[in-house]
Formats: structure tokens, sequence, C-alpha cells
């Protein structure tokens, strides 16, 4: 989803927000470190398999997917992180690593660590490795309607 198409998203329902332009960056770390936002703030979207079926887990920049712990909150048998070749085809006009977390948009579940709920707002990359947005994580979560659970742990 370009950047275009996400912000007539936000604002059909009436979401604020802003956008951030940043220097090309390629890993949610280099994208926090590229703007005013703290790493634990920016949230970055990991493509996971749940059973087999692709899922978005949002997690804070300076966490990973702790895989076991999220297959243990989804009573699964098997959660994996996807490969980039199992799912590049599923966010058309979206730079590879850099999909929004609004999964539900491409019939995606949406995981979200529950450190992410804590803060007021929500900071993630746009589409583009260079273009980040900030909204209300309350917009966030009335948005996507993520599942929250504590499966995000330190690198």
């Amino acid at each position: 989803m370009p950047v275009t198409k996400l912000k007539a998203f936000l604002d059909a329902n009436g979401v604020a927000y802003s956008t951030i332009d940043h220097a090309p960056a390629y890993t949610a770390r280099e994208v926090a470190a590229a703007t005013p936002v703290a790493r634990g703030e920016f949230a970055k979207s990991v493509i996971v398999k749940v059973d087999g079926t692709l899922a978005m887990a949002v997690v804070p920049a300076s966490r990973r997917v702790d895989t076991q712990k999220l297959a243990r909150l989804l009573s699964a048998d098997r959660v994996e992180i996807a490969k980039e070749d199992e799912f590049k085809s599923v966010f058309p006009g979206c730079e590879l690593g850099a999909m929004p977390p609004f999964g539900n948009l491409y019939d995606l579940e949406v995981f979200v660590a529950e450190d992410l709920a804590e803060d007021d707002e929500i900071v993630f990359n746009a589409g583009t490795h260079n273009q980040a947005m900030r909204i209300a994580y309350a917009d966030f979560e009335e948005l996507v309607k993520p599942k929250l659970g504590e499966f995000a742990v330190k690198h």
C-alpha cells in the first residue's frame, strides 16, 4: 500500500496523523535512529506464519518476536517468521520491510506486543524506507482491532 493509500484510509476514518520523512533506512533500528523516536516506541511489522497461515506481529523496534511465546498465546502448533518470498506479493506497492502495521488491510490477522499499547502514540513505517507515520494508539487499535499479547523479547 503506497503511502497515499494509507493516508487515504486514515483520512476516510477521520484519523489524525503526522508523517516523518527521513533518510532511507532499511531496518526498524535504522528508522528509529533516523527519526525523533526512541527505538522502544517505533513499531515494526514482522510477518509470521501461524500454523501455515500468514499473520502480522507488531513489536517495538528494540525487541523481536518470540515465536514460542506467540504460539502459546495463540494455542498454535507452530509459529515461525515468514520468508520474504512467502509474503512479498501480499503487500503490493509497499517496499519489502517497510509494511505498515495495518495487516487487516491485507486480510492478515494482527498481533501487537502489549508494550506498544502502553504508549499514547504508535510510530511505524508507512510503506516506504524513507517515511514513517505517527498516530494515536487508540486510533490504531480502533482501525486494526489487533490481538494484544506478551510475545516480544529483547534482541
